[in-house]
């Protein structure tokens, strides 16, 4: 009997982000997520595409068709066919993603064409939940809170706090919708001077002592990672880029955050977001960058990879800047097409 009993909770590796999809999908011989028509059936199952009383015959049972065969052909007569201008908007968007994602095979394909493809027409929506499930596949098995909370960076938009050196990182959605209904509390006056505005925002600041609080949270977004220099943060957000770039490349690399760039040959860099690009253009180039951008920079990274033959052959062994910041309004959303994008692999790589 004592053989059938479940592991010990201690040895249970927590079961994170359920609503991602990841469950939904399996994983190929590269620990790729292939495209499952239960992956597919949950997103005609969502309130944009599924059925309402006003929905006419047509749509209806092409509604059925697809829970059935989620891989079905639809054609544009079809969705051309449906009543509802919006049904047939909704369908079409749908229908294109689907599509993508059958003829890439896999997540990981499907994301990584748009952006080397340089047409990404693919709804903003569709691409952060992309980030999340392969985010998740990254961080599957891990048991520390922080890379997982620091994982939301990679699909979910942050508003910054800057607090007697700390730098605070709320999502932003959490934080609206709580500063909307009143919520109360010291963090929240922090987050306020973060553009959230009038009402006070209470949110928990993940230290050591509560950051086991994440795993029943993890859905909620209602917990404030520090990024500032040497937290536990910055650590997980390095080791969850890492592993971004080994499990869509095989390259091994390691990150780590640095406070200023004194390399006198600084060779490549990669801006994390609009912003941090443009700065980090402006210091390589020898602009000037005022006071206020610079402020803006909230953390700069070293990457080095553990085997230069994977380089572009001119910067092997040199090694590569990134920069993180924040807009003018104090927010903050990673791009983590840019760390495959940008990265100097060599060709053959």
């Amino acid at each position: 009997m004592a053989e059938n009993l479940p592991p010990p909770m201690a040895a249970r590796r927590p079961n994170f982000w359920q609503n991602s999809g990841y469950g939904l999908l399996k994983q190929d011989a590269n620990g790729h997520l292939t495209v499952t028509d239960d992956f597919l059936r949950a997103y005609f199952n969502r309130p944009e595409v599924a059925p309402v009383e006003e929905s006419c015959q047509k749509e209806r049972a092409l509604h059925a068709e697809l829970l059935e065969t989620p891989k079905r052909p639809v054609s544009k007569d079809e969705i051309a066919a449906l009543e509802d201008p919006d049904g047939r908007d909704n369908y079409q968007v749908l229908i294109d993603f689907r599509d993508r994602l059958i003829d890439a095979g896999t997540v990981e394909a499907c994301y990584l064409n748009l952006f080397r493809d340089g047409d990404v027409r693919t709804a903003p929506l569709f691409l952060d939940q992309m980030a999340q499930v392969i985010t998740r596949a990254v961080l599957d098995g891990t048991d520390d809170p922080f890379r997982a909370r620091a994982g939301e960076l990679m699909f979910r938009e942050q508003t910054v706090t800057i607090h007697e050196g700390s730098i605070l990182s709320g999502d932003l959605e959490t934080v609206e919708m709580l500063a909307q209904s009143g919520g109360m509390g010291a963090i929240g006056t922090l987050l306020v001077e973060g553009g959230i505005k009038p009402r006070q925002v209470d949110l928990d600041v993940m230290q050591q002592e509560n950051a086991h609080k994440y795993w029943q949270r993890d859905e909620r977004h209602d917990m404030v990672l520090d990024l500032s220099f040497t937290r536990p943060g910055l650590d997980a957000l390095s080791r969850v880029m890492e592993g971004w770039i080994d499990h869509f490349t095989g390259a091994a690399v390691s990150i780590q955050p640095v406070q200023k760039i004194t390399d006198e040959k600084w060779v490549w860099h990669i801006g994390l977001d609009p912003d941090a690009s443009a700065i980090l253009n402006d210091l390589y180039d020898g602009n000037d960058v005022d006071e206020d951008r610079m402020e803006r920079l909230l953390t700069l990274f070293r990457l080095e990879f553990k085997d230069d033959s994977l380089m572009l052959p001119d910067i092997a062994g040199r090694p590569v800047y990134m920069g993180l910041a924040m807009t003018e309004k104090k927010r903050l959303k990673l791009k983590p097409q840019n760390l495959l994008v940008n990265l100097p692999l060599a060709p053959e790589a």
